[in-house]
C-alpha cells in the first residue's frame, strides 16, 4: 500500500523530527478531519507499506535523517514556485530549496522526484510572460535531476477565497499561452509536463495529461508492477487519475501560510496547532482522547512482483 503524507500538510519541512519517530515506532495515529473521535491506526511496518509519498516545499530538514527511509519506496513531489514572501510567507529561499532538491535527487533517484511548478495565478504582478521567463530559469536549475514537472492552474476553492481573495481562474487564452510555453521549455531541459485535474487541453502540445499520482507514476519510482485496488484511485468525474494513498497528515497545520493554500483555513488555526504538536505522540497534532475510537486499517502489499519497464 502507500502511504501519502501531503495532502493536507507539509511533513518533511515541519514535522520531520516526529514522522521518524513514528517510523521507528512502526505505526501512526491519524484522526478523521470529519469525525475527529474516529481513529485509524496505519502500521509502518515496510511488509505492508511499499511506498511513501511526500509533498513538500523544503526538504531540508528531512535530509539528514533519510536513512531511517531507506527500507521503503519512495516518491517525493517538491513545489517550487517563483512567487515572493507576500504569496508564500514562510518558504525559504529558493534557491536554497532548489539547491536541496538537487541533493535529495542524487539521494532517492532521478525516477522518484517530481517537480510540482503550482498554483499558477495571473494578475498584474505575475502575468503570463514574468510565470514564462522564471519556469525557464527553474528548469535550467532542475535539469537532469528530475524528469517530471506537473503544472496545475489556480482553483478558487472556499479556503483560497477567504485567504486570497485576490486571485482569479486563468482565462483559457492564458492557459494555453503559458502550458505551451511550459511544454516547449521542459522538452528542452529533459521533462514532462504534466497538467494536474486540467483536462485535456494542453495534450495538442505535448503535456501528458495521463496525471500526476498516477500508477505509472510509482511503478516507475519502484521499478515494479503494483496491483493497486480500484477503490484508490481517485476519478474526479474524470478530471484526476491520483492514486489515493492513506493520508496520515491533518489539515491546517501547514507553517507555510501560502495565500493559496486549499488546506489552510487561516493562520491563526494554523499556529494554534502547531503549538499542540508533539513530536513523540503517535498523532500529528495532540495525543490521544477518552473518547477517541480507534480502529486498525486493512493493509497489505500491493507490490505483484513483475518488474516494471516505464
Amino acid at each position: 500500500m502507500i502511504i501519502q503524507t501531503g495532502m493536507r500538510t507539509d511533513i518533511p519541512a515541519f514535522y520531520s523530527e516526529w514522522f521518524i519517530n513514528r517510523i521507528k515506532e512502526g505505526f501512526v495515529l491519524v484522526r478523521n478531519p470529519y469525525h475527529p473521535i474516529q481513529v485509524t491506526r496505519y502500521s509502518l511496518s515496510p511488509d505492508v507499506v511499499d511506498l511513501l509519498v511526500f509533498c513538500t516545499k523544503n526538504p531540508a530538514p528531512m535530509l539528514p535523517r533519510m536513512d531511517a527511509l531507506k527500507p521503503y519506496g519512495q516518491y517525493w513531489f517538491m513545489t517550487i514556485t517563483p512567487y515572493g514572501r507576500e504569496i508564500e510567507p514562510n518558504v525559504p529561499d529558493k534557491r536554497k530549496v532548489m539547491e536541496a532538491f538537487r541533493r535529495l535527487s542524487d539521494i532517492v533517484g532521478v525516477d522518484s522526484i517530481g517537480w510540482r511548478y503550482d498554483p499558477i495565478f495571473v494578475d498584474e504582478a505575475h502575468p503570463a510572460e514574468w510565470h514564462i521567463a522564471e519556469f525557464e530559469k527553474m528548469a535550467e536549475m532542475l535539469s537532469g535531476f528530475t524528469k517530471s514537472c506537473v503544472i496545475s492552474f489556480i482553483d478558487i476553492y472556499k479556503k483560497v477565497e477567504r485567504n486570497f481573495p485576490q486571485a482569479r481562474e486563468v482565462s483559457k487564452a492564458d492557459r494555453l499561452a503559458v502550458g505551451k510555453k511550459m511544454i516547449e521549455i521542459a522538452g528542452r531541459y529533459g521533462m514532462t509536463v504534466r497538467p494536474c485535474a486540467e483536462g485535456e487541453e494542453l495534450a495538442p502540445y505535448g503535456a501528458d495529461c495521463s496525471g500526476c499520482m498516477t500508477v505509472a507514476t510509482f511503478e516507475t519510482a519502484l521499478h515494479v508492477r503494483l496491483n493497486i485496488p480500484k477503490r484508490r484511485t481517485n476519478q474526479r468525474n474524470g478530471a484526476c487519475a491520483c492514486v489515493l494513498g492513506a493520508d496520515i497528515g491533518a489539515y491546517d497545520t501547514c507553517g507555510h501560510l501560502c495565500r493559496y493554500c486549499y488546506a489552510n483555513a487561516n493562520p491563526a488555526l494554523v499556529r494554534e496547532n502547531m503549538r499542540k504538536h508533539d513530536p513523540s505522540s503517535p498523532f500529528l497534532i495532540g495525543n490521544s482522547g477518552p473518547d477517541d475510537i480507534v480502529h486498525e486499517a486493512r493493509q497489505k502489499s500491493w507490490l505483484n512482483g513483475q518488474m516494471s519497464f516505464f
